[in-house]
């Protein structure tokens, strides 16, 4: 009998007691100091208890905080991934109805502002009928209970055809077979339209995510139209036709330069007559390479400082005697670390931003997530998929374009090079190289496709430690103060 390695604990001092989650079972409980001092009395082999520490400790097993050994655990956690891969109550699929954008946001995965659009590719409705035939022909091989249909892109609604077309024949499809479907649409809302949202309703819609990142300003600065015009009152514009037709859900991406502006957007945001029909509101931050302090730049780091916008935060892993290890670039909140915890120099302020702009979202009585119960995310199920323009298939939205990462194609042609990288997928386990993080449950090992991108290696664990540590005491708080 020992504590789970899972456990984490919080002090909450204004009421002389400790928040007690299990990661790995859910478990929350607010407890007096002399409970923690009997999980360190587990902790230390003692076993004989008075007839009061026994039914503590019985509740304490009962709620996961107790367990019988670490192999015991260790084995428990190997087969909970092993059935959030194999999983069939559910199928998700994310279709990128193209790659081209109208506007000209400098972080975006495209990356490219001139004549990206004329070359972007874009899926036709003959690629779309293909989609259609290769999503039932999954459906029938899992025979899910849900089915999520997720239309993104680029920006999905430059294509309008494609997306009714999907809605209404997969609706079809789902219907025949006893499945129910839900369809969310990820846009920027510049073209979302009353209309838009009609079409779309009979066939399952359930929500439209849509960033602002920041202020009126901050946003035009950040997120322009190709032509450099500004769009936030056209997407405040939209979002107060639609609000009253479907849930909106507001999205944002900071950095350095726009992170004090999210408190005068929320504000903006709780004056509208459309605030309480929002669905939930959640920001994060943009981190690209850089220079970082006192670490000098690599070559490739020091170009890539000189071509990138200042307002970016910069990143650069560093190991745990401070040597600087490879740069990141364009990826979100991340450092590469190597299952044991290591930070990179920039996880303090994403932390601290993170957990300041999830204070101020709760205060004014938006929905946002806690940024505990963050996993694990869509790469490792074997029912989540997402399809490119062209019909290639990819394991993740972060991975879409690079051929050499595609993991199918949906005419389930036999190719050496798409079989490898699904079997790459198959065996993916990041967390095994995590070692008795606390967090492992609800990270998986990080985000697969930093450490693909960064590193080389798929498997190679990205930590995000500080910034669980940092919604943890959030967290903490939110219960006492509820309870």
């Amino acid at each position: 009998m020992q504590p789970s390695i899972f456990n984490v604990q919080v002090p909450v001092a204004e009421r002389n007691e400790v928040f007690l989650m299990n990661t790995f079972s859910d478990a929350q409980l607010l407890v007096s100091p002399d409970v923690t001092v009997l999980l360190d009395r587990i902790a230390q082999g003692e076993a004989r208890f008075n007839t009061e520490e026994r039914e503590t400790v019985e509740a304490l097993i009962e709620q996961g905080f107790v367990v019988e050994s670490g192999d015991a655990e260790r084995a428990a956690i190997a087969e909970y991934f092993t059935n959030v891969r194999e999983d069939t109550e559910q199928m998700k699929v994310t279709v990128l109805t193209t790659l081209q954008c109208n506007f000209a946001c400098d972080y975006c995965f495209q990356g490219d502002h001139g004549d990206y659009n004329k070359f972007a590719a874009k899926m036709s409705l003959d690629t779309a009928r293909q989609v259609a035939l290769w999503i039932e022909r999954r459906l029938d091989e899992a025979q899910p209970r849900k089915f999520h249909l997720t239309l993104f892109g680029g920006e999905p609604l430059l294509n309008l055809p494609v997306v009714y077309f999907l809605a209404e024949r997969l609706w079809d499809a789902c219907r025949a077979r006893g499945v129910r479907m839900i369809i969310n649409v990820i846009t920027n809302g510049m073209l979302l339209t009353p209309d838009v949202v009609d079409r779309l309703h009979p066939f399952g819609l359930n929500g439209v995510k849509i960033t602002l990142d920041g202020d009126r300003d901050t946003h035009n600065r950040m997120r322009p139209l190709r032509g450099g015009q500004g769009t936030f009152d056209k997407i405040i514009a939209n979002i107060r036709r639609v609000a009253d037709k479907c849930r909106i859900s507001i999205g944002g991406n900071f950095d350095e330069s726009s992170v004090d502006s999210y408190p005068a957007l929320l504000d903006f945001l709780k004056a509208q007559e459309f605030a309480d029909k929002l669905g939930g509101v959640n920001f994060k931050p943009i981190i690209r390479e850089g220079s970082t302090a006192g670490i000098p730049l690599t070559a490739r780091a020091a170009e890539s400082s000189a071509k990138n916008p200042k307002h970016i935060l910069p990143l650069t892993p560093v190991a745990a005697n401070g040597t600087p290890l490879k740069p990141l670039a364009g990826t979100c909140m991340t450092s590469a670390g190597a299952g044991n915890g290591s930070t990179c120099d920039s996880c303090n302020f994403a932390a601290e931003k993170m957990a300041f702009l999830q204070h101020e979202t709760r205060s004014r009585g938006f929905s946002t997530p806690d940024g505990v119960h963050n996993g694990p995310c869509h790469v490792h199920m074997k029912q989540a998929h997402t399809i490119g323009p062209d019909g290639s298939l990819y394991a993740c939205p972060g991975f879409t374009g690079e051929k050499a990462l595609s993991t199918g194609h949906i005419d389930d042609r036999k190719d050496p090079r798409r079989e490898a990288a699904r079997e790459k997928f198959d065996y993916l386990a990041p967390w095994k190289s995590c070692g008795d993080c606390a967090f492992l449950p609800v990270c998986a090992g990080g985000c697969v496709v930093a450490s693909q991108a960064q590193l080389g290696d798929m498997n190679a664990p990205t930590c995000h430690k500080q910034s669980f540590e940092s919604a943890l005491i959030t967290l903490a708080h939110d219960v006492a103060s509820a309870a």
